[in-house]
């Protein structure tokens, strides 16, 4: 008998040798004219088509807090592409410091919105065409800036069944752009968090209802901004600060979301 269960050992502990692992590949691509660096992360268990999410960072840039959530969103079984929206992968440490310097990068996205949006929608053509991409069931996520990205990218048509921003500024959407939003989208915010204004939520709110766009808007009481990122107090910026129970709950809502809309 020891022969045999020594055999079936040596057979699960090959098997377990082949296991899945999230791949991640930088990739670089073009609009109008500037080259961005993103990273895309999947898992090589299967090479079957599967749901994609385009994950859009802070206002930072493109660090390796929006890639280690994009590998989370792989090992989910999605391919995730945190893309880039300053170019050429550029990012500063998070940090007083340099928040001026953010806050010019961000600007000057944000400043015209169509580059904003045509960045963000090339961005989700790489995801879309990558070969495990399938490209029926795309979504976007974003932190602070790139919450804000994702509600620009819904309000610009394009073809996602959800979005999901994590303490993002809430655009003011006209309404041909909020009636320009086909998918389902959920906001996750802070109830202390004082950057975003009050009557932000209330504008968005507001024009959200009237294109009769779903709205799941969730508030987590005695949080400020980034709460979903750890040690975001360490940035010595005022009103900034990780708060554990807010990131586990909006993650998971995010998980329930990306459950229901990609399902076939």
């Amino acid at each position: 008998m020891r022969p045999i269960l020594f055999s079936v050992a040596i057979l699960f502990g090959s098997a377990a040798v082949v296991h899945a692992e999230v791949k991640t590949k930088k990739v670089e691509y073009k609009f109008d004219g500037i080259t961005f660096v993103g990273q895309i992360a999947w898992d090589d268990a299967s090479k079957d088509k599967r749901p994609g999410v385009l994950v859009v960072h802070e206002w930072w840039g493109l660090n390796d807090y929006a890639k280690m959530r994009a590998e989370q969103l792989a090992k989910m079984g999605y391919v995730a592409f945190a893309c880039d929206m300053y170019g050429d992968g550029k990012s500063v440490e998070p940090s007083k410091e340099h928040a001026k310097d953010a806050g010019e990068m961000s600007g000057m996205v944000r400043k015209n919105a169509d580059v904003w949006r045509g960045r963000a929608k090339e961005a989700l053509k790489v995801l879309a065409d990558f070969e495990f991409t399938d490209k029926d069931r795309l979504a976007a996520m974003g932190y602070c800036f790139g919450g804000s990205t994702a509600i620009q990218l819904a309000a610009s048509g394009a073809d996602l069944k959800g979005i999901v921003t994590f303490h993002a500024g809430l655009p003011k959407l006209k309404p041909e752009d909020a009636k320009a939003i086909k998918c389902k989208v959920l906001v996750c915010h802070g109830t202390d968090d004082k950057f975003i204004a009050a009557d932000a939520i209330t504008g968005f709110k507001k024009s959200l209802a009237d294109a009769k766009v779903p709205l799941d808007f969730q508030e987590y009481p005695g949080t400020v901004h980034s709460f979903t990122v750890k040690g975001s107090e360490k940035h010595k910026i005022d009103g900034m600060a990780y708060n554990k129970e807010a990131d586990e709950k909006s993650w998971a809502s995010m998980t329930a979301l990306f459950a229901d809309v990609f399902k076939k």
